[in-house]
């Protein structure tokens, strides 16, 4: 039988990669946990079988539906954000009401985050992925027959909390961890970017959808698309890739990295990584300043743009436009920022984009008007493009940080990033109703951004990372 090495690799692969050739595989450690030399799992046959049609590493197909996946959850957890007002309009509830079922469910997709990590290395990436997917669906389609307030917020609030939050942040810095050492920082860009695309895709159809036909219908389409992924990432997602016989992209032969290793405690492990993180002053730093980050994005602008637009006499549809539009710059701006990530100091390009989105919250009240004034256009560029471009740096330092407790750490960190999101959604939400306007949410913000600026400056690298910037392309 010909090794599954052969069928999943080409002759212009890059030199670092797994060997080829009977010779040098010879010559060559198997990777543990991987089949030996001249034979193959059937479940490594099965993905071989899959991919030979293409010429890839497999890491890129897992990275592929990585995107796919998160893709999903990124709408799933931009959903509500157009629903505020026709759920207000049906059911009289208030914003702040609202509100706290869209916090519940930020929050949970923070805290969840670092147990799922450490649930996805000791059960595997796709069983984790999978029930996640699962309760996405049943959280969002059980919404149709809610009548009280409470539901919401057991439904939207915790079922798709949990499920949105198993496939939050730390599962890119797992797969990236696991199976990419080249262009790291350019795929963390580029999965970080699926958040964008999901709100690209999405918000505009939910927008048109919820005042079409009512807000059910979204509803049940976000129920029938997370089904409709799991057997996606059941098929195709592996969990290392010393499963499939190979070692991680662009790691030199012999390399530890992507090597299958026992992993107990699941839950545990997720306290143990954070009581070590604890001790230190970079991790403090880290997560404050993406507390601010979720703030100022997710919890300020993600929920509440559209409601706030609508204030100010924009049809709802042109608002869920403009926020999608946001989208599309995030994207290029968070695979720019990867990009970036593998060839500059994090801690500066932290510096650069928190400094620029509290400039452009400050000017946002003077912004909004019942047309889109060029002015606006100007906002969601600079905006857009910084909206998660913070993500990339902050994985980075989180591995530089902790090694190989980095993802569940990262995990932690974004914790912190999801409740700065829950307290910005329900502190606007209440500033709405007190006042009558968004205003001073949108000051506070602006001002938090300039002291993570500060912040992301403080962290201290470990000393082989300083130079890092020069060796790593």
């Amino acid at each position: 039988m010909t090794d599954l090495r052969d069928q999943l690799t080409s002759p212009g692969d890059d030199p670092t990669d797994p060997p080829t050739t009977s010779a040098a595989r010879a010559a060559a450690p198997v990777p543990p946990g991987g089949p030996a030399a001249g034979t193959a799992s059937d479940d490594a046959v099965g993905v071989a079988a899959r991919s030979r049609w293409t010429a890839l590493h497999p890491a890129w197909i897992v990275a592929g539906v990585g995107f796919v996946a998160l893709l999903g959850a990124a709408a799933f957890r931009s959903v509500p954000s157009v629903l505020i007002d026709p759920l207000h309009a049906e059911f009289g509830w208030s914003h702040a009401t609202i509100s706290a079922a869209v916090s519940l469910n930020m929050l949970l997709y923070g805290l969840i985050s670092p147990f799922a990590a450490a649930l996805m290395d000791r059960f595997g990436i796709r069983r984790v992925v999978c029930a996640a997917l699962v309760l996405i669906a049943a959280g969002s389609g059980l919404t149709v027959f809610m009548t009280q307030a409470w539901q919401l917020v057991a439904t939207w609030g915790l079922l798709v909390g949990v499920g949105v939050g198993s496939m939050s942040m730390p599962f890119v810095a797992t797969i990236t961890g696991r199976w990419f050492v080249r262009s790291r920082g350019l795929v963390t860009g580029v999965l970080t970017a699926a958040g964008a695309a999901g709100q690209l895709i999405f918000l505009p159809m939910v927008a048109t959808l919820a005042h079409s036909h009512g807000w059910r219908m979204p509803a049940l389409i976000v129920a029938a698309v997370a089904l409709a992924v799991v057997p996606l990432v059941w098929w195709f997602v592996r969990d290392y890739p010393s499963d499939l016989g190979v070692w991680a992209y662009g790691a030199p032969a012999g390399s530890a990295v992507g090597m299958r290793v026992r992993s107990t405690g699941g839950a545990g492990r997720a306290l143990r990584v954070l009581a070590r993180a604890a001790r230190r002053p970079g991790f403090w730093l880290l997560a404050g300043g993406f507390a601010i980050c979720g703030a100022s994005t997710n919890g300020l602008v993600g929920t509440h743009f559209v409601s706030a637009a609508h204030d100010h006499g924009m049809p709802p549809t042109t608002a869920a436009g403009l926020l999608a539009l946001i989208g599309i710059f995030d994207v290029a701006g968070t695979i720019a920022s990867g990009w970036l990530s593998d060839r500059v100091d994090p801690r500066y390009l932290l510096l650069g984009y928190y400094s620029l989105r509290g400039l452009s919250l400050l000017v946002l009240p003077s912004l909004l008007a019942p047309q889109v004034q060029p002015s606006m256009w100007v906002f969601i560029v600079f905006y857009g493009l910084d909206w998660i471009a913070t993500v990339p740096p902050t994985v980075l330092l989180c591995r530089e940080l902790f090694g190989a407790d980095g993802p569940i750490a990262f995990g932690w960190v974004f914790a912190a990033h999801q409740v700065g999101a829950a307290l910005a959604a329900t502190t606007a939400g209440f500033i709405r109703d007190l006042h009558g306007s968004y205003d001073l949410a949108w000051y506070l913000a602006g001002g938090l951004c300039g002291l993570a600026a500060v912040m992301s400056m403080l962290v201290r690298r470990p000393a082989a990372s300083a130079v890092d910037g020069l060796v790593r392309a």
